[in-house]
């Protein structure tokens, strides 16, 4: 079958031409190759002497006898120089081939096939290139035909894929990746053969035969033509880039993790509860790093023990058998078929109650790694240690890690990855030791402060009023409520004083600053509070001493600040103890706001003394809430400034609230706005007190949690006239008979008379000792409450003082015998003279105890 050859054939390549020569050495037939090489057309040569017309003179002499002996029918090859027409004389180089032949007349011709050496040259040039290329190249070397067959490999693609260059050829994708990559590479090879558009760095991964891992390829893929530009097959060029994605696999994971640490440096320790910094760890873990993760910390850490922290570490069981008591206290997962709560692979192992394998533990249950488990090990190194997968389940790497803050272990966390996800490396093994270190040290910061806060929790309610106080003349209902855990104690107190002549003393303060050291202030200042006003002494007095007493909380002995001046009689250059006892005093200061006020059941009056705390609020019936206008004066700590007294009569019913900032100030909101709140929630102060007291601190904006909240609230129920006998006495001796008479009626009129006797006996005492040592008038007051209070009052300053009288003394026994006879007796200052006073318990329906031998003896 005849066949035309197609267009770039090796013929063109190699630029073949043919002419005849005839019986008289002429040329007889010239074809149109041999005109484009010589670039001579035919009726330029037919007829006349090659050569003569192409070879240089020189050498025609020994071409015409190679003429002679070809027309004698002799073959002859070989090179021959020649002439280009139309070039400046340069010569070519021809390897010609002569064949004899015969004309139809049977005379001797020759014909000759002619080709340009300049040609073979620049092909053979082109093709030992080409080998070069690629035989030698370090690059896989591939050559697809058009049906994407293998035509041509190179020896390093068969390196890689085994066997001889040579034996990959008519293989296709299939035989050398997988399906999906297969496909992808087919589709881009029919592509590239389409269109003529090249491909670079084609990314594709495959395993070479005999590897247990895989490789990446960079393939560049583009069309190879013929010399007529016909499309003959797809040259593919492929480099191994496996350890280029190694390096950027390994960089991204870099990146990763110092990401992830940034995102722990952010997350990690914003609350100073355990488990909360717990969950945040896991929180930044799960799923960046790994798909599974849990917690564990140790029981003692979380139930609060004084023990050392090393101690948690260690259980009489650990030498031999298990760890000591952890709890899970948090768990996170990223795959949704994960077992709630638990971690594939890392198992409890053992009940801490001696219960046997319980499995793995569940979200807060109390247990114990058996004491060759990774946990264990690894609890007990401070190291982190693999955990071996369960090949039954879906995790196939596990770390055990633990948590190390300042040398000691608190807790264990576990880091899991599931099937399909790259197992941990060194790399991971590092990360996962600072994940776990950065929350350990978050952990072990909120254990302090938990103790710290706890025993200041402790201090500050030991120091409050225990239950509901009580005073003459008042229903009292109180609140408060501490800040939550994640706020410092603060410190504030209320208070509630029993005074002689049933009156109280109400006490609200608050101590800036927050912590322990405000919660000891808070104590020290309280116990203050209530020592001077036991002394009974006016507010503004009992504020001015216990701003003296603020001012001392600061120094090294407790007492007040010195200058750091000598104490000689001219001024001295402070000494550089002094200098940094004073600078150690500035940083050690302590201020506080109080308000105390004194409240008297007979007339209904309270005294108001206030020391830079907020105003005190009075709810009358029928009418808004007010706040009272008492002077503000300095806080306590400041000196320097008296303070002032504020009387206000209260009507009967009248709601009186003392409270701190807590409960009226917000960042959200400024003060006013709280008090006018405040006001307006004491709009029906009709209510039960503890009523008022709830609706208070549910309508208010309070944000608790924020700062402690302190409110004291007293409702106004003065002593009811019947309740109370008052009498003025002249100062004359019968004033003693007469005394005793008024207090015999009164008791008898208020049923008491099993105090009659005790009552008349003491009664005398006092109004005796009145005309004795006072001065001025007498007045005896009676009054009944919870209590039965006797007071004498007279114009003196001389205090009374109980004296041991000698034995020949007939008298001075007299407040012996009050002390004995009496629950509690005292005297005070007046603003005109002094008050002496002895209170009686009411009677129970009992027979009132006798005095004993030796109490009696005592008085002699």
């Amino acid at each position: 079958m005849w066949q035309s050859s197609p267009p770039g054939s090796i013929y063109d390549y190699i630029r073949v031409a043919s002419f005849s020569i005839g019986p008289d050495g002429l040329i007889e037939q010239w074809s149109r190759r041999a005109a484009g090489l010589f670039g001579m057309a035919s009726d330029e040569v037919v007829g006349r002497d090659p050569v003569e017309a192409f070879m240089p003179a020189e050498l025609r002499p020994d071409a015409h006898r190679r003429v002679g002996e070809i027309l004698d029918g002799k073959e002859w090859t070989g090179l021959v120089p020649f002439r280009i027409p139309g070039e400046n004389a340069v010569r070519g180089l021809a390897e010609i081939y002569v064949m004899p032949s015969e004309t139809g007349a049977g005379e001797r011709a020759a014909l000759c096939i002619v080709v340009d050496v300049r040609a073979l040259r620049l092909i053979e040039t082109d093709l030992a290139a080409s080998q070069a290329i690629f035989g030698q190249s370090p690059f896989g070397f591939v050559l697809f035909g058009t049906d994407f067959t293998v035509v041509r490999a190179n020896q390093r693609f068969a390196t890689v894929f085994g066997g001889e260059a040579d034996d990959h050829r008519g293989r296709t994708v299939d035989d050398y990746l997988g399906r999906p990559e297969a496909e992808r590479l087919s589709a881009t090879l029919r592509r590239v053969l389409e269109t003529g558009d090249s491909v670079t760095d084609l990314q594709l991964i495959g395993t070479p035969p005999g590897s247990v891992s895989g490789r990446h390829w960079s393939m560049n893929l583009y069309r190879v033509h013929s010399g007529s530009g016909r499309p003959i097959g797809i040259a593919g060029l492929a480099t191994d880039v496996t350890q280029r994605h190694i390096a950027a696999r390994e960089a991204a994971s870099a990146r990763r993790n110092l990401a992830l640490l940034n995102e722990a440096s952010a997350r990690i320790g914003n609350s100073l509860d355990l488990e909360t910094t717990a969950r945040e760890l896991l929180d930044v873990a799960v799923p960046g790093f790994c798909d599974l993760a849990s917690v564990d910390l140790y029981q003692g850490l979380l139930t609060g023990e004084e023990a050392s922290p090393a101690s948690w570490g260690r259980h009489p069981q650990e030498t031999g058998t298990g760890s000591a008591e952890l709890r899970r206290v948090a768990h996170a997962s990223a795959v949704s078929d994960a077992p709630s709560g638990v971690i594939p692979g890392a198992r409890a192992g053992e009940d801490p109650d001696g219960g046997g394998d319980t499995g793995p533990p569940a979200l807060g249950s109390v247990h114990r790694y058996p004491f060759q488990s990774p946990c264990a090990v690894a609890l007990r190194t401070g190291r982190v240690t693999a955990v071996p997968g369960d090949e039954r389940g879906f995790v196939h790497s596990t770390l055990a890690v633990p948590m190390v803050a300042h040398d000691v272990v608190v807790g264990l966390v576990q880091f899991s990855r599931t099937k399909g996800s790259e197992p941990f490396g060194e790399r991971d093994r590092a990360l996962a030791t600072e994940l776990a270190a950065r929350a350990a040290v978050c952990i072990d910061n909120a254990r302090l402060y938990r103790r710290e806060h706890e025993r200041a929790l402790i201090l500050q309610r030991s120091l409050l009023p225990p239950g509901d106080p009580e005073a003459a003349g008042l229903d009292i209902a109180c609140r408060y409520l501490p800040g939550n855990t994640a706020t410092e104690v603060g410190g504030d107190w209320f208070d509630v004083i029993e005074l002689p002549g049933h009156r109280t003393a109400l006490v609200v303060g608050d101590v800036m600053g927050r912590g322990l050291r405000a919660a000891v202030a808070m104590g020290e200042l309280r116990t203050a509070v209530r020592t001077l006003a036991l002394l009974d002494l006016e507010p503004a007095e009992v504020l001015s001493a216990l701003d003296e007493v603020a001012r001392g909380l600061g120094t090294p002995g407790g007492g007040e600040r010195s200058d750091g001046f000598g104490a000689g009689g001219g001024a001295q250059w402070p000494s550089r103890a002094a200098h940094k006892s004073r600078e150690a005093d500035l940083s050690e200061v302590y201020l506080a706001t109080c308000v105390y006020a004194v409240y008297d059941p007979v007339t209904r009056r309270c005294t108001f003394a206030n020391a830079g705390h907020l105003p005190p609020v009075v709810a009358e019936p029928g009418s808004p809430a007010l706040l009272l206008d008492v002077p503000p004066g300095m806080p306590l700590g400041v000196g320097g400034e008296p303070f002032e007294e504020v009387e206000v009569e209260l009507k009967e019913g009248s709601l009186l609230a003392l409270y701190t900032d807590g409960l009226v100030e917000s960042r959200d909101h400024p003060l006013d706005e709280g008090l006018d709140a405040f006001r307006q929630a004491l709009a029906e102060p009709s209510q039960p007190l503890e009523d008022v007291c709830d609706h208070v601190l549910s309508t208010l904006d309070t944000r608790h949690g924020e700062d402690d909240i302190a409110l004291l609230m007293a409702r106004i129920q003065g002593l009811a006239p019947d309740a109370v006998g008052d009498w003025r006495l002249p100062r004359e001796l019968r004033s003693v008979a007469r005394a005793r008479e008024l207090a015999r009626v009164q008791l008898t009129a208020w049923d008491l008379d099993d105090l009659v006797d005790t009552t008349e006996l003491l009664v005398s005492e006092l109004v005796t000792n009145a005309l004795r040592y006072g001065e001025g008038e007498i007045r005896l007051r009676l009054l009944r409450d919870r209590t039965l209070v006797c007071e004498v009052w007279d114009a003196g300053l001389v205090q009374p003082r109980r004296r041991r009288a000698r034995d020949t003394d007939e008298g001075g026994r007299g407040l012996q015998l009050v002390g004995l006879l009496s629950a509690a007796w005292g005297s005070r200052r007046t603003p005109r003279g002094k008050t002496v006073w002895f209170e009686l318990a009411l009677p129970d329906g009992e027979p009132a105890p006798e005095l004993s031998v030796e109490q009696l003896l005592s008085m002699y």
